[in-house]
């Protein structure tokens, strides 16, 4: 596969006008034991991409990095109308549609991440904070790299994704940054990287998708701790607000699973390629990993009323409100992974 030096985006630089305020600290006061236990975690785990991963290890999308199954119209009339070469770039074409959206969700969550540290009024939020923008630079750099050297393919931005981002990045308060890019992206993140690491046949990009896993936990468990102490005391008014973001968000990123731009290019119609995959076995265990995760978060942020749990039980997703929130499962795995370094943490 030939890499590719640079992307070839329409407009290479977009500039964004965004309202941001930023809060100092002159207390520097440590009271949130959590978000400390977080910080001394994140220090930690840090992880270097080019001497971590063995990027001498060959990869071939043609003959596919995740199982045929993964592809929305696998075993349908439409794919035996496949030859064999074409499946071979559906395969290609698939998966590079698949990293470039992680690619461009991760320079988001960047940006994002960057201006959670100027906004947010917490010390140790801020320091956290600091953190997470050095573990979304790392993920740039190694799904980057990926793409450019492994799959030599491009796509641009989702529009719903996009969409979703700059709603985030252009709205003044630090608390929807929060609950937008913490909570929802990032649960969509941990999502399609726990079903790409469970799936690939790829060594390298199951060992890729580990490591950016381990920050991401962190990263979801950071936006609830920050907003639960937050949201609860909010009025109602401004609870109801951050219900519709939510929901807003929720539809958007559902829609965005949807892979369109790839059936397009491929020449194939859209909307009957969208119908099927709707129905695959892999589509319907995504969207469970994804929504598992965010509605209990959302539940336990005070966000789920019985307005919100009407529109979650319409998506067909308020099944999960009592699955276990993104903070607790973090604890989990931060216990498991003592016991198997053979260190003795204690639970904050």
């Amino acid at each position: 596969m030939t890499a590719m030096p640079r992307f070839h985006p329409p407009a290479p630089v977009e500039h964004v006008e965004v309202p941001q305020s930023l809060s100092y600290n002159w207390e520097y006061a440590s009271s949130r034991q959590r978000l400390e236990r977080l910080y001394e975690n994140a220090k930690r785990d840090q992880w270097n991409g080019s001497a971590r991963l063995d990027w001498s290890q060959d990869v071939d999308p043609e003959k596919g990095l995740l199982p045929d199954a993964a592809i929305g119209i696998y075993g349908t009339e439409i794919w035996q109308r496949l030859g064999p070469r074409q499946i071979e770039r559906l395969r290609h074409e698939a998966i590079t549609w698949q990293l470039c959206q992680f690619l461009h969700g991760e320079q988001g969550a960047l940006l994002a991440t960057a201006q959670i540290v100027d906004s947010v009024p917490w010390y140790e939020a801020k320091i956290y904070g600091a953190t997470q923008v050095m573990d979304e630079a790392r993920h740039v750099e190694v799904y980057r790299r990926f793409i450019l050297e492994k799959l030599g393919n491009e796509y641009e931005v989702n529009a719903e994704l996009k969409k979703l981002l700059d709603q985030i990045l252009e709205d003044s308060r630090w608390d929807i940054k929060f609950l937008g890019m913490q909570v929802i992206v990032e649960g969509l993140a941990l999502a399609a990287f726990g079903t790409l690491r469970d799936t690939t046949t790829n060594p390298l990009l199951r060992d890729l998708t580990a490591a950016v896993m381990e920050d991401e936990s962190r990263h979801v468990a950071f936006g609830v701790l920050s907003l639960r102490e937050f949201c609860q005391d909010l009025p109602q008014a401004q609870k109801d607000e951050r219900e519709d973001f939510v929901y807003e968000a929720c539809v958007l990123m559902r829609d965005r699973i949807q892979s369109r731009e790839v059936w397009e290019r491929l020449g194939l119609d859209a909307d009957e390629c969208i119908a099927h995959a709707e129905q695959s076995g892999l589509s319907r265990q995504f969207r469970h990993r994804l929504f598992s995760k965010i509605v209990p978060n959302v539940k336990s942020l005070g966000l789920l009323s019985e307005r919100q749990r009407m529109r979650f039980h319409a998506l067909d997703i308020l099944q999960y409100e009592h699955e276990t929130t993104s903070d607790a499962e973090h604890e989990l795995e931060i216990v498991g992974r003592a016991r198997t370094d053979g260190l003795n943490i204690v639970a904050a």
